[in-house]
């Protein structure tokens, strides 16, 4: 019995290590604890997986335990006051500096939108209260933060609607006078989904006869800008990568558009192009906006065109790969080039680095000022690890980067 004791949990123990392990990259600082962190993430998306196979739950609805997890009730504090409001309708946090006697300024303002894939993720979960915080103690600045309704319930271009109607109500004359706002000194920044939500509104803001007000700044922290090609050599090279493994952001992907799983399996293989698509993959042709450096072994391949995808029509989600407002990637020069100063934030090991790589590139070329950091040790979802058990360094360094960013350019 004692030797059937000692076997098994020497079995359990060279499992576990076996499913814990997992390489990666010398590059990468504190492996060790991405490696355990990302073995919760995995758990739960085998969990989810096997949870949507028994038809139990769908898979985003197990995944949602992430945002439910970290979720806080924002709070005001000695230094900020916060308030939570709806700006035409749409939900959002507003956190602003508390008034000190005869304080007349007026402030920056910095609208922020949350990542999670646009199925996942909230405004009120406890790393985005902090980056908050932080900006408006750094900054001396108002910052509105975004709580757009969420894929799968809420498909596009739900999610991008509700965060241009919230941008647009707070860029009204009385609203920022009510916040106290400078005019001249608005930002939008969003980080994974949130950098495309914060491209995609930047680029339709220009283009809206009505709109007055402009934003000074664009921050785009490892944006997801084209649905286009998922075979690019930052998708081929961090296919396994943790936190944001290929699967997951081309479900991520397919959930935003649909809830037909043809279309996913259609993504998974790089075959959901149709003709409404077809002439805008020269946006997304990496062999001319990226550098030789991030093109590594990798040789280019035009994505296939399909009549049809998987059985969806031209009507569905083939078309909206194309809109520029799921798409910002795919807008001509002359859309970028009336764009504002850009901050964009790529990493190393992220499926989507050559997202962010391609647009800094093709802004640049259009005239625009950008700032591209590039963290050459960096992995997907960085910026929001900054709390205790998940708190890394990379994150508190890559906040202080931002902040530092907008205090020189905002």
């Amino acid at each position: 019995m004692r030797l059937k004791g000692i076997f098994l949990l020497l079995s359990l123990g060279a499992f576990t290590s076996y499913y814990v392990y997992q390489p990666i990259p010398d590059e990468i600082e504190e492996r060790w604890k991405l490696m355990l962190t990302d073995c919760f993430f995995r758990s739960l998306s085998h969990l989810a997986d096997f949870s949507e196979l028994l038809g139990l739950k769908d898979y985003m609805g197990v995944m949602m335990f992430i945002t439910f997890a970290e979720r806080v009730v924002p709070v005001s504090d000695q230094r900020v006051h916060v308030t939570e409001e709806l700006f035409d309708e749409v939900e959002v946090v507003v956190y602003q500096p508390k008034l000190q006697g005869g304080d007349t300024e007026l402030r920056r303002a910095v609208i922020y939108l949350h990542g999670g894939g646009w199925c996942l993720g909230s405004a009120r979960m406890g790393p985005y209260d902090l980056l908050a915080r932080q900006m408006v103690m750094d900054l001396n600045s108002v910052v509105v933060s975004v709580e757009y309704r969420l894929a799968p319930e809420h498909h596009f271009p739900v999610p991008y609607e509700d965060v241009y109607r919230a941008v647009k109500h707070f860029l009204q004359s009385g609203v920022l006078a009510q916040y106290s706002v400078d005019p001249g000194r608005i930002a939008v920044s969003g980080d994974s989904a949130g950098g495309n939500l914060a491209a995609a509104v930047s680029q339709q803001l220009q283009q809206d006869p009505e709109q007055q007000l402009q934003l000074k700044v664009q921050a785009l922290l490892y944006p997801v800008l084209q649905a286009l090609d998922l075979n690019t050599p930052s998708y081929q090279q961090n296919q396994n990568m943790p936190i944001l493994p290929r699967t997951l952001m081309v479900r991520f992907w397919s959930e935003y558009f649909t809830s037909d799983k043809t279309f996913f399996r259609a993504m998974m293989t790089n075959t959901h192009n149709s003709p409404d698509s077809a002439a805008l993959l020269k946006f997304v042709n990496w062999s001319a906006f990226l550098p030789e450096s991030y093109r590594g072994k990798y040789n280019y391949s035009a994505p296939v065109v399909a009549l049809s995808v998987g059985g969806v029509g031209s009507d569905g989600p083939s078309r909206s790969i194309a809109d520029p407002r799921a798409s910002p990637l795919l807008v001509p020069d002359a859309v970028l080039r009336s764009l504002p100063k850009a901050y964009v934030l790529t990493c190393e090991y992220d499926v989507l680095r050559d997202d962010g790589v391609m647009y800094a590139a093709r802004l640049r070329r259009a005239g625009v000022e950008v700032t591209h950091e590039h963290y050459a040790g960096g992995f997907h979802g960085a910026l929001m690890f900054t709390m205790w058990p998940t708190d890394f360094l990379i994150g508190r360094t890559m906040t202080e980067n931002l902040i530092r960013w907008l205090q020189h350019n905002l």
